[in-house]
C-alpha cells in the first residue's frame, strides 16, 4: 500500500482533540496497511501517531537528524522545563524503523521521496513548513503528490484564508488552490474530539486530483540536456 509522511508537532497542544486525532490517523494507517514515514520523534503528536501505527502491528519509519540524535530528541514546545526524550531505542517502539541523516534538508527530501502523499496535523514552525514545501514541489512538478491538512478545530483555517489572498493578490493560480486539501470534520468543534479523522484524511488522499494545468517546470532533463536514468524525479 502507498505509504504516507505525517507532518505534525512535537508537542500535544492546548486540546485533547489534537492527541485523538494523532490516535484516529495511526490506527486508520494502521487498518489499511500504509507504512508512515515521519520524523522520528517520540514527543508529542509524532510520537502519538506512531505509536498508534505500531500498536495496530504497522509500518514505521522515522527520518532524523544526526543532530537530533545527538541532542536526545525534540523538545516538548509547550512545556519549556520537559526534558528531552530519547529519539532512538524507546522502549516499546523497537518495530519502528529509524533512518539517521545528516542534515534537516536530507530529512525531507528522504521523507518525500518515500511517501505516496502527505497528511499534516497540527504543529509549529516546522510543521508549517514542512507542509508549504511539499505543496511547493508538487506545484513546480518535483513530484505529484497529494497534501492533506486536518483541521482539527479549525486549526489550519489561517492557512486556507491566506492561500485565498495569495490568489487573490495574483501570488498564487486559481487552479493551484486544490493542490493542499483541508478535512474540516464536524461543523461543531465538540465532535472534533470523537471524529474519524484517520479514515476521512485517508480517503482525502485517494480522492486528490493534481492541477489540471500541469506543473510548471519538467525537472526529467538536467542542464546537460540527460534524461533522468529511471524517468523520476529527483524526490519523488
Amino acid at each position: 500500500m502507498p505509504a504516507v509522511a505525517v507532518y505534525c508537532g512535537a508537542s500535544y497542544g492546548k486540546h485533547q482533540a489534537y492527541t485523538n486525532a494523532a490516535v484516529s490517523l495511526g490506527r486508520a494507517l494502521a487498518a489499511q496497511n500504509r507504512p508512515l514515514i515521519y520524523g522520528g520523534g517520540a514527543k508529542g503528536i509524532m510520537g502519538v501517531v506512531s505509536g498508534a501505527v505500531l500498536e495496530g502491528k504497522g509500518k514505521v519509519t522515522g527520518i532524523v537528524p544526526f543532530a537530533m540524535v545527538a541532542a536526545g530528541g525534540e523538545q516538548e514546545k509547550s512545556d519549556p522545563g520537559n526534558s528531552l526524550k530519547v529519539v532512538l531505542d524507546v522502549p516499546g517502539r523497537e518495530a519502528a524503523e529509524t533512518i539517521v541523516v545528516n542534515s534537516m534538508h536530507e530529512r525531507k527530501v528522504e521523507m518525500a521521496k518515500r511517501a505516496d502523499g502527505f497528511i499534516g496535523l497540527p504543529g509549529g514552525f516546522g510543521t508549517f513548513e514542512e507542509v508549504l514545501e511539499v505543496t511547493t514541489w508538487t506545484q513546480l512538478g518535483i513530484h505529484n503528490k497529494p497534501v492533506v491538512l486536518l483541521n482539527v478545530r479549525r486549526f489550519w483555517e489561517p492557512l486556507r484564508q491566506l492561500i485565498k489572498n495569495s490568489i487573490e493578490e495574483g501570488y498564487i493560480k486559481p487552479s493551484s488552490e486544490h493542490l493542499i486539501v483541508f478535512v474540516d470534520g464536524p461543523e461543531s468543534l465538540e465532535e472534533h474530539d470523537t471524529y474519524d479523522w484517520g479514515t476521512a484524511g485517508l480517503k482525502a488522499l485517494d480522492e486528490w486530483q493534481s492541477d489540471p494545468e500541469g506543473p510548471l517546470f519538467n525537472w526529467l532533463t538536467n542542464k546537460d540536456g540527460e534524461v533522468s536514468a529511471d524517468g523520476k524525479l529527483a524526490a519523488t
